[in-house]
């Protein structure tokens, strides 16, 4: 069983890979969506073993190992790794192909044999371009099935080179069903197939958001027998209180009328005179 518990790998500004979890055992079909190619090929590149992952857990059969996993692992047609160059021909490709199977497994280097045995003479002298996409997915999944080390098939975006998932479904559904070498299919896809009922994660799934702050809660009614609470109009009139039956501007109180000072009577200025005069007699 390949199990994956919160993958995500590093880019150079965001996260080429947002945390994604997901499981899928053999005999199964999992179809993984996302919207991006690059999240997408690098979610295929991590789960076939082929790039480490920057956080989180990825095992195959309760290994670890980035190395068994790779080896018990095939990467089909992912766009700007190993899909087929649109300028070779099928037996060219063929051809290549074998090549990389480890030499007590894939024999004679002859491309002839080969697809004879597996049924592609139909296509045999086309260049890759020129292969129809259904065609083209049972070719690429043959030859990524000559190994018999691989049990675990993880196929990049089937779904680009066709709108129809007839092109490429049906073909991973027989690969994951087939009794006699029940395989674990992972197909990461821009969009599930409409009425899809299998299994299926989402790219980024295992994401975690910070929590959004919680909302003051609405002020409640007063309870029977409580006061209630005055509102800022009452308190207003508390503070600043107004006649009870102002029509308009309140009246002015007329004036009273000041009363005249009284002049205050000079004090009698200091005898001089007489003192003077008793000056005078002495």
């Amino acid at each position: 069983m390949l199990s994956v518990q919160q993958l995500q790998l590093n880019g150079r500004r965001d996260d080429l890979l947002p945390a994604t979890s997901l499981q899928v055992r053999r005999g199964e079909l999992l179809l993984v969506a996302g919207e991006g190619q690059d999240q997408r090929t690098a979610l295929a590149l991590a789960l076939s073993g082929r790039m480490k992952p920057s956080n989180g857990v990825l095992s195959w059969d309760n290994t670890t190992k980035t190395k068994k996993i790779r080896l018990a692992s095939a990467l089909v047609d992912s766009p700007g790794v190993n899909e087929p160059e649109q300028h070779l021909s099928v037996r060219d490709l063929v051809t290549e192909d074998l090549s990389l199977i480890p030499r007590r497994y894939r024999g004679a280097l002859l491309s002839k044999p080969w697809l004879k045995v597996n049924s592609f003479e139909d296509i045999a002298g086309l260049w890759i371009e020129q292969i129809p996409a259904a065609r083209r997915l049972e070719l690429l999944t043959a030859l990524a099935l000559a190994d018999p080390a691989t049990d675990l098939l993880v196929v990049d975006s089937p779904d680009r080179h066709s709108a129809d998932p007839a092109a490429w479904l049906p073909r991973l559904q027989a690969l994951a069903s087939d009794a006699g070498r029940p395989l674990a299919v992972v197909a990461v896809v821009g969009a599930l197939p409409d009425n899809w009922t299998g299994a299926a994660a989402v790219i980024g799934n295992s994401v975690t958001h910070p929590p959004e702050p919680e909302a003051e809660p609405a002020p409640s009614e007063a309870e029977p027998g409580q006061p209630k609470p005055a509102s800022a109009v009452e308190l207003q009139a508390v503070v600043e209180p107004k006649a009870k039956h102002a029509a308009g501007p309140a009246p002015k109180t007329p004036e009273t009328p000041e009363e005249p000072e009284t002049p205050t009577a000079p004090e009698p200025a200091a005898d001089t005179e007489s003192e003077n005069l008793q000056r005078t007699a002495k």
